[in-house]
């Protein structure tokens, strides 16, 4: 796994429908350079419970414990474990602009693939200009799973995803854009990429 480490900061993160805005101060963590891949591409097509899943499997193979507790539906996060996990929506958006309040890291083309420049289909993992902190495709060619619930009273156990993807016109593409599915939901353009907690 090529993660990369990230420093302690504090991001600040909206949401406009229902006008609340609020901020997360974050202890330092490790985020994957690019999403979890097949054969070089994003791998799609996965749930946020696979996603899980996966991380779980992803930190057996790399003799970690598992930083979930996986029952059925229900997913425990062991904040503790070293294993790899999703990224929180705070750390994602901040990993996203690298610790900045900019809604992007560079010029759109450059950054990322979307519906301008996509052709309609993912692309490549790393081919596009990275972030300050050296941080691939946080913008564009897929939306990446979150571990946080989108508003539970009102939408239950959706959970958040990020980033934009292939086939987003260029106003879903920011760092703060948030959506959100049900955990079942599993798309062409939806992956994820994996964190880990330190100390």
């Amino acid at each position: 796994m090529d993660l990369v480490d990230l420093p302690a900061g504090l991001v600040f993160l909206r949401d406009d429908r229902v006008r609340k805005r609020w901020h997360v101060n974050l202890p330092a963590f490790r985020l994957g350079r690019c999403p979890v891949t097949r054969a070089g591409l994003p791998l799609t097509g996965v749930s946020w419970y696979d996603a899980v899943a996966m991380c779980n499997q992803l930190s057996s193979e790399a003799g970690l414990p598992a930083a979930y507790a996986i029952d059925g539906e229900q997913v425990g996060w062991d904040q503790s474990s070293p294993g790899f996990r999703l990224p929180t929506e705070a750390e994602w958006q901040y990993a996203c602009t690298a610790g900045t309040p900019g809604y992007r890291y560079g010029a759109l083309d450059e950054i990322a693939w979307y519906a301008e420049n996509s052709d309609g289909h993912p692309h490549p993992v790393g081919l596009r200009t990275p972030n300050a902190w050296g941080l691939h495709d946080m913008l564009g060619n897929v939306w990446e799973w979150c571990w946080d619930l989108y508003d539970p009273e009102a939408y239950g156990s959706y959970r958040i995803f990020r980033g934009g993807g292939f086939a987003d016109e260029e106003r879903s593409l920011g760092s703060t854009v948030r959506r959100r599915s049900h955990p079942t939901f599993a798309i062409e353009d939806l992956g994820f990429r994996v964190a880990q907690s330190v100390g």
